[in-house]
C-alpha cells in the first residue's frame, strides 16, 4: 500500500474483532510514531500500551457517554494513549507546540497501523484526569490523544470531505490557487 493509498483509505474504526495484536506489530507502528517531526527534535511524546480489560473499561469511563468511541476504547484488543511533556517542547506566540508533536506522532502511528491492516479511532474528548489516573501518568505530562487499535469488524464508507478549492488559497486569503 503506497503512502496515499493509505491516507486515502483510513477511516476512523469503531469496532473490532475480538483478535489480539502482535506485539512486533505495535512495536512498529510505535517506531514509525517515534519518527514523527517535532519542535527542536524534542520528541516530547510518550505513549503507553493498555491491554489489560479492567484498564481499558477505566479508560473508557473517561468519555462521556455521547462519545461514540467510549465503546471502543472499552472492546478494542489495544488503547493506544499518547502524552506529552509540554515543558519539553516549544511555545513560541502562544502556540504550545507539545500539541502538534505528540499530533504527528499520532498521525504517524495511525497511519501505519492503517498500512497493517488494523484499525483506529483519533480520541481526544475525555476527561484527562481518568486517563492519567488509569494509566499512573505523572502530573507535568499532558494526555493528548488516545486510540483504540485492532482488526476491524468492517471498513466503513468514506465520510465527505470538503474539495480544495474551499480551503486552499494562492498568494493571500482567498486569492484562487485552484
Amino acid at each position: 500500500m503506497d503512502i496515499y493509498e493509505v491516507i486515502r483509505e483510513r477511516r476512523s474504526i469503531r469496532k473490532f474483532k475480538d483478535e489480539p495484536v502482535n506485539d512486533e506489530v505495535i512495536k512498529k507502528l510505535l517506531d514509525t510514531a517515534r519518527l514523527a517531526p517535532s519542535w527542536s527534535n524534542r520528541q516530547c511524546w510518550q505513549f503507553i500500551i493498555v491491554k489489560d480489560n479492567d484498564r481499558k473499561d477505566h479508560i473508557s469511563r473517561a468519555l462521556p457517554e455521547e462519545n461514540p468511541a467510549r465503546k471502543a476504547v472499552a472492546g478494542s484488543p489495544v488503547v493506544v494513549v499518547v502524552c506529552a511533556d509540554p515543558s519539553d517542547s516549544g511555545i513560541h506566540e502562544g502556540k504550545e507546540y507539545y500539541l502538534l508533536d505528540a499530533g504527528l506522532a499520532m498521525e504517524h502511528l495511525v497511519l501505519s497501523a492503517h498500512a497493517e491492516g488494523l484499525g483506529t479511532c483519533w480520541v481526544a474528548w475525555f476527561e484527562e484526569q481518568v486517563v492519567k489516573e488509569a494509566c499512573r501518568i505523572p502530573e507535568n505530562y499532558r494526555v493528548v490523544a488516545l486510540t483504540p487499535l485492532g482488526v476491524p469488524e468492517k471498513q466503513p464508507s468514506p465520510r465527505p470531505r470538503k474539495e480544495l478549492d474551499q480551503m486552499v488559497h494562492g498568494e493571500f486569503w482567498q486569492g484562487n490557487y485552484m
